[in-house]
């Protein structure tokens, strides 16, 4: 009887031990980190008003690398929420205004 460590169902061919493989190789493909001066500029540019609007869907929905992407997808539905927040206000005030004035 041979002595094996590794019981037969995850051996070398067996379907649990390919796709540990698979996850594996996946996991190991990152994407390049985004360099500090990278960032500096990023923040510099988006200091510039209506440059930082255009911007921010640029680096959201075009070529680049994934984190900066998702960044600025998490920030456009920030400012969606600001936005809606700040009409919802306005509204309650003009409201407020021109029923108690007429």
């Amino acid at each position: 009887m041979e002595n094996n460590p590794v019981p037969p169902s995850f051996g070398e061919g067996s379907p649990q031990h390919t796709y540990h493989q698979y996850s594996l190789q996946q996991s190991q493909e990152t994407a390049p980190i985004v360099s500090v001066k990278e960032w500096m500029l990023t923040m510099l540019l988006m200091i510039i008003p209506v440059v930082n609007i255009v911007l921010m869907f640029i680096f959201a929905f075009g070529e680049g690398n994934p984190s900066k992407q998702n960044y600025f997808k998490a920030a456009l539905i920030w400012a969606a929420i600001v936005l809606a927040f700040y009409l919802l206000i306005v509204v309650l005030l003009f409201g407020t205004i021109f029923t108690t004035t007429f």
